[in-house]
C-alpha cells in the first residue's frame, strides 16, 4: 500500500502555516461530515489536518523551552538584560513555577489541540459507510483511523508525562461539556489499549517509501508503547521494564519493519534522514518554505550567538539567531570543573575526547557539515573595499570579539585564560560568552540547495537500543547493555577506540548510563522524563540548582486558564 500523501503534507501545511496556534477546538463539531467529505481529497485533508499542528507542538507554548530549562542540560540565561523576560525562564530552571506562567496553560493548550484535531478527524473517518464512494479503499480508510488513533496517544501520552492527572477526550461531535480527570492508571490503560488496537492496521515503513515520513507506521506505535512502559513505576507505581525490553527487541528484529543503526553520527538530522534507509521510525517533513519548526525560534536557530547563522555559517535566510538556548556549565569562572555529578554537559562530552562531535561545528560545503558545538572564536572573512578581511562574531552588549566558553559569568571582552574578579555565575549573571552552543541539525549556508530539509527525527532507533540497554541493565545484565549502547556509540568515534565501553559492561554505572542518554540524546527533550525516572530531578543538584523541598515538582501545574475553564478540575498536588 503506497499512498502518496507527501504533497498533500505539504500543500496542507502551507495552509495552516499561519493558524497553527490559533486552532479552534470547535469549528468543525457543528458540521456534517458528509457535508464535505465529498471525494477521496477531502478525506486526505481531514486526515492530514492534525499533523501540522503536531509538528508545531514539539516546540510550541514553551514546550521545548520548559522540558528543557528545568533539567541539567540547557538553560536560557539572563545576559546582561538579554532573555531576563521577568525571571519566567528563571523559574523554569530553578523549579519555582506557578500556575501563571505562561507554559502551565500553553502546553495544556497545545496538547489539547492537537488531541481534539485528531478526535474530530477520526469521527469523521468512522462517519463514513462506504469509503469506495470517495474513491478511498478499505484498507486506506483502516491506516487512517489507526494513524489518527497513534497520533492522539502521541499527544495524551506528552500530556501525561507532562500534567499526569489528565482528562480523557473521545468525543468532539457531540459532547456539550468537558470530563473529570482520570486517574494515572485509567489514563496509562487508556493510551495503551489505544495503541495496542491502532497497530494491526498501521502501514510498515516498506508500504509507504521514501514518501512515508510524517507516517505513522508499526514500529513508531510500538515505539510509543516502549515510551509508556519504560516509564511505567512513574506514572502508575507498576514497573514495565519487562514488558518494554521484549518491545525493543521486537523492534530491533524487524517484527514492526525493517530498520538498521545509522552509521555517522550526524545522519539522523541530515537532510537524507527522510529516507527508508535512516534510523528515523518518525519524524516530521521539514521544508524550508514551509514548516521548519525544529529551526525555529522556538528550538534550534534560537541555540546560537546572534551572527552565528548569518556571518560563521553564512545562512542569510532568516536573519541573526538568537542565544535563547546554551549548555549549562560544567566549570566555574577560574575554569575549575563543578564537583557535582549532574549537568555539565560538555564536560561529559570531554570524558570521551576522541568524539567526533566535540568538534568545532564547520560546514564543509556539499551538504556536509563536522562537529556539533560552537564554542571559541567563531571566524569568518567579509568583504572590505574589494578585499577579502578575516574577522570574529561579535555580540550585542560591546565591539569585542566573542570567545564562547563553558562557563557562565561576565567575561566581557577577557581573553581566554584570564581570571576575572567578578566570580558570580548564576541564571541572572551570564554575558554573550557564556555557554556553549549546540547545532544538532546542520545549519548549512544559503547557496546549499539541501539547507533547512532535515525531518525532525522525533522517534529514533537508538532510543530503542538505548531503552532495551537500561532495561537489561536494571536487570543486572551488564554485558548485554554495553554491547547495545556501544552498537550505537561506535559511530561517534574512530575505530577501535577506547572510548567505546568495556564488553563486560564494568564501565556502567546509574550515574554513567543517565551521562550517556544525556550525550545521545543531547537537546531532544527527553531529559526531565529521563531524570524523573532516575528519581533525581526534585532531589538532584546541578549548576545553580539546590534540590527541590519535595517531588510535586515532577509534575506541571495545571495553569490558571485552564483550571478556570472547567470547575472539575482538581490541582496537582503542591500547586
Amino acid at each position: 500500500m503506497k499512498m502518496k500523501l507527501t504533497g498533500n503534507i505539504i500543500l496542507f501545511t502551507a495552509l495552516l502555516l499561519s493558524s497553527c496556534t490559533k486552532l479552534d477546538e470547535h469549528v468543525y463539531d457543528k458540521v456534517d461530515a458528509s457535508q464535505f467529505l465529498t471525494r477521496r481529497e477531502d478525506v486526505i485533508t481531514d486526515f492530514l489536518r492534525p499533523f501540522e499542528h503536531a509538528y508545531w507542538s514539539i516546540q510550541g507554548n514553551d514546550i521545548y523551552a520548559v522540558g528543557e530549562n528545568s533539567t541539567d542540560e540547557i538553560g536560557t540565561f539572563n545576559r546582561q538584560g538579554d532573555w531576563q523576560d521577568g525571571n519566567y525562564y528563571q523559574r523554569m530552571h530553578y523549579h519555582t513555577w506557578t500556575t501563571q506562567d505562561n507554559f502551565t496553560s500553553g502546553a495544556w493548550t497545545a496538547f489539547y489541540q492537537g488531541i481534539v484535531l485528531s478526535t474530530n478527524s477520526l469521527e469523521d473517518m468512522e462517519s463514513i459507510t462506504d469509503p469506495a464512494k470517495l474513491n478511498v479503499t478499505v484498507t486506506e480508510m483502516a491506516d487512517f483511523k489507526a494513524e489518527l488513533r497513534t497520533l492522539r496517544a502521541w499527544f495524551y501520552l506528552r500530556a501525561f508525562d507532562f500534567y499526569r492527572n489528565i482528562e480523557i477526550v473521545t468525543d468532539v461531535k457531540h459532547a456539550t461539556q468537558g470530563n473529570k480527570q482520570s486517574t494515572p492508571q485509567e489514563t496509562f490503560d487508556y493510551i495503551e489499549s489505544e495503541l495496542k488496537a491502532a497497530l494491526p492496521d498501521l502501514p510498515k515503513r516498506a508500504d509507504l517509501g521514501d514518501q512515508g515520513i510524517g507516517r505513522w507506521t508499526q514500529a513508531a506505535a510500538a515505539s510509543l508503547l516502549v515510551r509508556l512502559y519504560l516509564n511505567a513505576k512513574v506514572y502508575i507505581g507498576t514497573d514495565k521494564f519487562t514488558e518494554c525490553a521484549q518491545l525493543c527487541q521486537d523492534i530491533i528484529d524487524g517484527k514492526y519493519g525493517s530498520y538498521a543503526l545509522d552509521t555517522r553520527w550526524d545522519a539522523p538530522f541530515d537532510y537524507t534522514n527522510s529516507k527508508t534507509t535512516s534510523e528515523v521510525i518518525y519524524g516530521f517533513p521539514c521544508s524550508l518554505n514551509r514548516t521548519h519548526w525544529q529551526y525555529d525560534g522556538g528550538m534550534f536557530f534560537w541555540a546560537m550567538t546572534y551572527d552565528a547563522a548569518p556571518l560563521y555559517c553564512g545562512f542569510t535566510d532568516f536573519g541573526q539567531a538568537n542565544p535563547k538556548y546554551a549548555l549549562q556549565p560544567g566549570r566555574d569562572v577560574d575554569s575549575v570543573e563543578y564537583p557535582f555529578q549532574l549537568g555539565k554537559p560538555f564536560v561529559k562530552f570531554q570524558h570521551y575526547p576522541d568524539d567526533y562531535r566535540l568538534t568545532l561545528y564547520k560546514n564543509l560545503g556539499n551538504s556536509k557539515r563536522e562537529g556539533m558545538f560552537l564554542f571559541g572564536y567563531l571566524p569568518y572573512q567579509h568583504n572590505v573595499n574589494g578585499s577579502m578581511k578575516q574577522d570574529t562574531v561579535r555580540g550585542n552588549k560591546g565591539d569585542y570579539p566573542l570567545f564562547i566558553r563553558d562557563q557562565v559569568g561576565w567575561f566581557l571582552d577577557a581573553k581566554p585564560g584570564t581570571r576575572i574578579a567578578d566570580k558570580e555565575s548564576d541564571m541572572n549573571h551570564a554575558d554573550h560568552n557564556s555557554g556553549i552552543f549546540f547545532l544538532k541539525y546542520p545549519l548549512y549556508p544559503t547557496a546549499d540547495p539541501n539547507r533547512i530539509t532535515s525531518a525532525y527525527g522525533e522517534i529514533r532507533l537508538s532510543e530503542i537500543y538505548y531503552t532495551l540497554a537500561e532495561c537489561k541493565y536494571r536487570a543486572g545484565d551488564k554485558v548485554s547493555a554495553a554491547g547495545l549502547l556501544n552498537a550505537v556509540r561506535q559511530r561517534n568515534y574512530p575505530a577501535g577506540s577506547s572510548s567505546l565501553y568495556k564488553s563486560d559492561g564494568s564501565q556502567l554505572t546509574d550515574q554513567e548510563l543517565l551521562d550517556e542518554w544525556g550525550r545521545e540524546f543531547l537537546g531532544e527533550n527527553r531529559r526531565r522524563t529521563d531524570l524523573v525516572r532516575w528519581g533525581l530531578f526534585s532531589t538532584g543538584t546541578w549548576w545553580d540548582k539546590k534540590p527541590d523541598a519535595d517531588n510535586h515538582t515532577e509534575i506541571f501545574p495545571i495553569g490558571r486558564d485552564i483550571m478556570g475553564a472547567n470547575p472539575q478540575f482538581i490541582q496537582n498536588k503542591g500547586y
